[in-house]
């Protein structure tokens, strides 16, 4: 019966037929060949019913149990892909199915494979303090947190940006020079950074030149950081920093001290809960696939981009401060969306 007939058409067919109408009349009646109403005519006769046969069709190679299994052995390990798990049913006599067949039977359930999303490590200790700061933090508001000078290093190469990176093309032509990413070792060169930023805007941003010491990030401290801070930052106001060693040193200790600087007490690993990272990111962005000839224009691009950050890009990573504290406490202290 042809499948492009629905059970009401064929309804009709029978009902005109069954009239007395003929099937040329009913062809014309309904706009459909006469062999087709003659079809359905004939499988009503020798069936007495209008729906479509039930098609056996292949018949699956998986029984319920190992379907079972399959969905088991991926939940238990969500790195485990559909090639190790048709080998661990093979060397288990449960079934010799493909990798194909497994990759399906996932998907009917919902388990699709997904590019993991990169986050750092956190240990159990990582985790926990994770979890004390955010519920100390809960019941701050965005008042509070406007009081706080957020700060990080980043590093920004001269030849392209980071990541992945997608050209339009046609297919067969993936190897035609025009629409190559060309790739230079460690990126042909890159500048350091260290910048700050609060409600009040974007802040100091400044060039590392060499590598960062407890020395070096002194004189940032004193000459980029507190300048800034006596101005623009109101009273009682609270410093940001990761924990890197060199910020927790002796002597940094000593300078936030002697000059009476609150630093917000930090925990480890959690880049998710510093919102200057998704700065650095729209900075990144705004700098485009451009490749520069030297460090010096690159540098000068920086410094540009980053005054023209707008301020309502800059309130809405402030506001989103306790969201933050609230995701880490629903994930346990785990990596968040952030």
């Amino acid at each position: 019966m042809p499948k492009r007939t629905s059970v009401d058409i064929r309804q009709v067919v029978i009902k005109l037929h069954n009239e007395g109408k003929v099937s040329r009349e009913i062809s014309q009646i309904l706009d459909i060949g006469k062999s087709t109403v003659n079809d359905i005519i004939n499988r009503f006769n020798s069936t007495n019913t209008l729906k479509d046969k039930k098609c056996s069709g292949r018949p699956r190679k998986t029984t319920n149990r190992v379907d079972k299994v399959i969905k088991r052995k991926a939940v238990v390990d969500v790195k485990k892909n559909a090639a190790i798990i048709a080998r661990e049913l093979r060397e288990e006599n449960l079934a010799d199915v493909s990798q194909s067949t497994v990759s399906r039977r996932l998907r009917e359930v919902g388990l699709c494979g997904r590019v993991g999303v990169k986050k750092p490590l956190i240990s159990k200790k990582n985790k926990k303090a994770r979890l004390e700061f955010a519920k100390e933090h809960q019941s701050w508001t965005v008042e509070d947190w406007k009081k706080v000078l957020f700060s990080d290093e980043t590093k920004i190469n001269l030849f392209g940006n980071d990541g992945r990176r997608y050209v339009r093309r046609p297919k067969g032509s993936r190897y035609d020079s025009r629409y190559q990413i060309p790739t230079v070792k460690h990126g042909g060169g890159s500048i350091m950074l260290w910048g700050a930023f609060s409600w009040k805007g974007v802040g100091p941003i400044f060039k590392i030149e060499g590598n960062m010491d407890s020395a070096m990030y002194k004189n940032i401290i004193l000459e980029q950081m507190l300048p800034y801070a006596r101005q623009n930052m109101p009273r009682g106001w609270i410093f940001q920093q990761d924990n890197d060693p060199k910020h927790r040193s002796h002597l940094l200790q000593q300078v936030f001290s002697k000059k009476k600087i609150r630093v917000l007490q930090w925990p480890s690993q959690s880049p998710d809960l510093n919102p200057i990272e998704h700065l650095w990111q729209e900075l990144k962005m705004r700098l485009g696939t451009q490749n520069y000839a030297n460090k010096a224009s690159l540098w000068e691009k920086v410094q540009e981009e980053w005054n023209n950050i707008s301020h309502d890009r800059i309130m809405k990573l402030i506001e989103s401060m306790p969201h933050r504290c609230a995701a880490v406490i629903a994930s346990k202290g785990m990596a968040t969306k952030f």
